[in-house]
Formats: structure tokens, sequence, C-alpha cells
């Protein structure tokens, strides 16, 4: 493959692999590089820009990793066509990494935030199927909170939500939202199993009607005040626990 790329260009400082990892990105978000597009082999990397074939080596290795690129055997290693799960992990583990004593209630208002958002799109785009859908969900998580099953209400739960997010008709933003939920997961838990244990199951399952029939309605009053006061569940609280503004 001749080098006839733009977005190759000889390399100085910084972390080389570094460097080939951003040179690589640049090209995908400008638009050179698409899915689908096979990138330029090894030794042509190295070449054009100006490095060692084994930093584009480890460079590539680390993007493939990532999910961003995918290498297919005796074809070459192509940018990846749509979403992959491995592209969660590294965005979780950054956060993880970089916990400090003001992330828990953080995390909370990210949650919040794409909770509200992901109702006023669910409320503007929901179509009658996928109501039906979630009025499913649910029932099945009113018969479960009868059982004191933290695990099986857990699990309702998360169905619910991801039917909501599915009522969105947004790829993109019910990633984002799958990545929150998944840095939300011990405190969800840890809620569900509260609610459960102190006999206060049917309050949480009151929260989540209350999201229904707001979808059900298409009713954007109030949305981040009653979003807000159904999260204060997430971190274990009542309705008795709670003081009105």
């Amino acid at each position: 493959m001749a080098n006839s790329a733009g977005y190759l260009k000889s390399l100085k400082s910084e972390s080389v692999v570094q460097q080939v990892i951003n040179c690589l990105t640049d090209a995908m978000v400008s638009g050179q590089l698409r899915p689908g597009d096979q990138i330029p082999t090894e030794p042509e990397l190295s070449a054009a820009l100006g490095v060692a074939r084994s930093s584009v080596r480890e460079a590539t290795k680390i993007l493939t990793y990532l999910g961003v690129l995918e290498s297919r055997r005796s074809e070459g290693t192509f940018v990846t066509s749509g979403f992959q799960e491995s592209m969660i992990d590294p965005m979780v583990y950054g956060v993880i990494l970089n916990q400090g004593t003001e992330d828990f209630q953080n995390l909370i208002e990210l949650r919040q935030l794409m909770e509200a958002g992901m109702m006023r799109l669910a409320i503007q785009k929901r179509d009658e199927d996928g109501l039906r859908l979630l009025a499913e969900k649910l029932d099945a998580m009113e018969t479960v909170a009868k059982g004191r099953d933290v695990q099986a209400l857990f699990q309702a739960d998360n169905e619910f939500h991801d039917t909501v997010s599915l009522l969105c008709q947004n790829p993109i933003a019910d990633k984002i939202n799958r990545v929150v939920r998944v840095l939300t997961h011990a405190m969800r838990y840890q809620t569900v199993e509260t609610m459960v244990t102190t006999g206060r199951a049917e309050e949480l399952v009151d929260a989540h009607r209350t999201l229904y029939r707001m979808l059900q309605d298409r009713n954007l009053d109030h949305l981040e005040e009653k979003i807000n006061g159904t999260y204060f569940l997430e971190v274990g609280l009542g309705a008795a626990d709670r003081t009105e503004p």
C-alpha cells in the first residue's frame, strides 16, 4: 500500500506508541479512516511515521484490545465496524482507578443526568410496542418484589431501565447509558438489597411505576424533580427519610 494517506506524518517526541495511537485516532475522527477501512500494514506505518515497527505493533495491539481495530488473519488490520463491548472496559477502569472521596456523589449526579435525559428522549420517541414491553417489565418487577429475592429484583430493575433506554431509539445514548449503569452497579445493587431487607421493595416498584406513567402519558411536567425524587431511593433513602425542599 503506497504512502498516500495524508494522515501519516513523521512523529517526533513524546510516547511513540501513544503518538501512533493519536495519529490513527485523529484519522478516524476526521473521516480519513472509516469503519471497515483497512489501515496500512505494519511496515508501511513504520516507514511513513518514522518509528520502529515494534511501536506500531504495540499501538495496534492496544487499539485492537480497545475494540477500535480488528485483525483478520491473512487479510490485515481494519477499523472496526460498529460498537464493541470491549470499548466500555477502558472507560470503566479509568473511572474506577481514579475514584476519590467525591466520586460517589459525582456518580449519583451523573446517573440522575443520564436518566433524566433518557426519560425525556423516551417520552418523545416511545411507540406503543415499546410501551407494552415496558409494562411487561414493570409487571415482572411487581411480581418479583413480593418474593424478597434481591438478585431477581435487581435483574428486574435492570430490565426495566434497559427497556426505557430502548424506547429512546438512540444507540449512541444507549451505549453511554450502559457505561453509567456499569459504573453504578454496586450502588444500585446495594439500594435494591436495602429496600428488600427493610421491607420497602414496594416503594422501589412505586418509583418505577411513576416513571412508566410519565412515559405512558408523555408527561414532561416536573421531569427532573420526579427523577431526582426517584433517585433518593437509589442511595437507599425512602420517602420517610427525605425532607421536601
